[in-house]
């Protein structure tokens, strides 16, 4: 794992913002926290916005991507990501839960499942990242 990718994970300026936090990380599988706060972007019914829960999918599947980075990797950033919203993320607190599914020289494809204290799923997520080709 690498540790420099989660050294500050919390402690970050925009990660702060939104309330989220580290769970647990081993490699291939990260989970995130998002605390609601009065703070919080919300949607319909006082949900967590829409927008945010694409954002910790994203997040939770990079940080699932650096739990087990291959040394020489080039990161080259996300490449495809796709959210399903199954239904409102409500809830004292909402969880990305991330599990690398493959990972391949150019691309590594996640899934994430956003789900909340009583275990209801309310989004999944799936997200390609890329990795820079190596030149011969």
């Amino acid at each position: 794992m690498k540790e420099d990718f989660f050294s500050g994970f919390d402690e970050n300026p925009f990660h702060r913002y939104l309330g989220l936090t580290l769970v647990e990380a081993k490699p291939d599988c990260v989970r995130l926290r998002l605390v609601k706060t009065q703070t919080t972007p919300t949607g319909i019914g006082g949900s967590v916005n829409g927008g945010v829960v694409a954002t910790m999918v994203d997040m939770a599947a990079v940080a699932a991507v650096f739990s087990n980075l291959a040394d020489g990797a080039v990161p080259a950033g996300t490449a495809d990501m796709n959210v399903t919203y199954l239904r409102q993320a409500q809830g004292a607190w909402i969880e990305a839960h991330a599990e690398v599914i493959n990972r391949g020289r150019q691309l590594c494809a996640v899934e994430v499942s956003i789900v909340n204290e009583d275990g209801q799923v309310s989004a999944r997520g799936r997200v390609l990242y890329a990795f820079k080709a190596e030149l011969s």
